[in-house]
Parts: C-alpha cells; sequence; structure tokens
C-alpha cells in the first residue's frame, strides 16, 4: 500500500488539523490515539463506565487544547497521554470522595491489547527518560547506575569516587525531583535504590 506525501503529513500533524477545524482529524485522532486513551482508563480506573467516561473527557480536553500542542515541547503521543493522565487523575480523586459499592463486573479488568501497552510503555519510559534529563548531571548519573545497572549505592560510591552519604543524598533528591517532574505524589516511605 503505497501513501501520498499529503496522507503522511496529515497523519503526523492530527492535533494541529483538529485546532485548525479539520472535522477528518478527529476521527483520525480517535484511531490513533483511542486505543491509548483507553488502556490508560483501564488501568486506572476500576469501573467500566468511569473509564468510558473519562475517554470520552480526555478526548473532549484533546479538542479544546488542541491548538495549545508545540511539536518543539513533546510529540503527539505524549501531550495526548498527559492529558489523558490528567484527567484520569481528576476522575480518581472525584471517585474517592464518592462512596460507591463495588460490582464483580467493576472488579475484572479487560485485558489491554498487547500493543496498547506497548505504547503506553513507551509513552511512560519517553516521560521518565525526559525527567531523568532535567537531573542535576550527578543525580543523573547516581540514578542510572542504580536503576540501569543496578549497582548498590556502596558499589556507586566505590565506582565513581563519591562518598557513600553523597550517593544516598543524590539518590533520594534525584527520586524526589524526578517524581515531582512526572506529577507522582511522594509518599511518606520513599522507596530505596
Amino acid at each position: 500500500m503505497s501513501y501520498h506525501l499529503d496522507e503522511i503529513l496529515m497523519a503526523q500533524n492530527i492535533l494541529k488539523r483538529i485546532a485548525n477545524g479539520d472535522q477528518s482529524a478527529v476521527q483520525d485522532c480517535l484511531k490513533a490515539y483511542g486505543g491509548l486513551v483507553w488502556s490508560l482508563a483501564r488501568r486506572m480506573l476500576r469501573n467500566s463506565d468511569d473509564a468510558e467516561d473519562a475517554v470520552q473527557e480526555v478526548f473532549v480536553d484533546v479538542w479544546k487544547n488542541a491548538g495549545r500542542f508545540d511539536e518543539s515541547q513533546s510529540s503527539e503521543t505524549t501531550f495526548i497521554a498527559m492529558i489523558a493522565r490528567r484527567r484520569l487523575i481528576d476522575k480518581i480523586r472525584f471517585t474517592q470522595r464518592r462512596i460507591s459499592a463495588d460490582s464483580i463486573e467493576d472488579l475484572l479488568s479487560e485485558p489491554a491489547r498487547s500493543d496498547d501497552a506497548d505504547l503506553q510503555m513507551l509513552v511512560e519510559g519517553r516521560e521518565a527518560f525526559r525527567a531523568l534529563k532535567e537531573l542535576r548531571p550527578e543525580q543523573q548519573q547516581v540514578l542510572q547506575l542504580s536503576i540501569v545497572h543496578g549497582l548498590s549505592h556502596q558499589e556507586i560510591s566505590d565506582a565513581t569516587g563519591m562518598p557513600l552519604g553523597t550517593v544516598k543524598t543524590h539518590a533520594r533528591r534525584g527520586l524526589i525531583q524526578a517524581r515531582e517532574l512526572l506529577g507522582i505524589k511522594n509518599s511518606s516511605k520513599e522507596a530505596s535504590i
């Protein structure tokens, strides 16, 4: 199947097309990102009705905010995933405030298609990588040695020549800052690296 250059450019600029009022872009957006948004909603929300409502709300937010998309800041996938994540967190906060009885159907989750899960993992990985790149070089080095290479604090200290206390400080502060950059609420009990 061959594609014309115009079709390829249109597929890559869905948000720009939505912002310009192109009605066909709405369908293209749903086709391109519906699976991602649905898998995020099903993963974050236990109730299937809430997930369906949230998916609709996410796409309404996408339509409203399409003009704000800046391709120099992020990809369309990341932009849409961030809108989805924010809307889903809002939905979770709302549902936690109301009292509801869970039915067995609500507890069953629909398995995500593997390509949706892979896409979601890719988006989350890119977000984490961007957050890591915003940390101080020492924090980046310590977290990379710990998370990617699996070194203990003592092994990092030995490998880098940094005092053990400094390694622990860089790890802790780096994790806290990365969580803030990703919009993840810090728990009172920090995970050890």
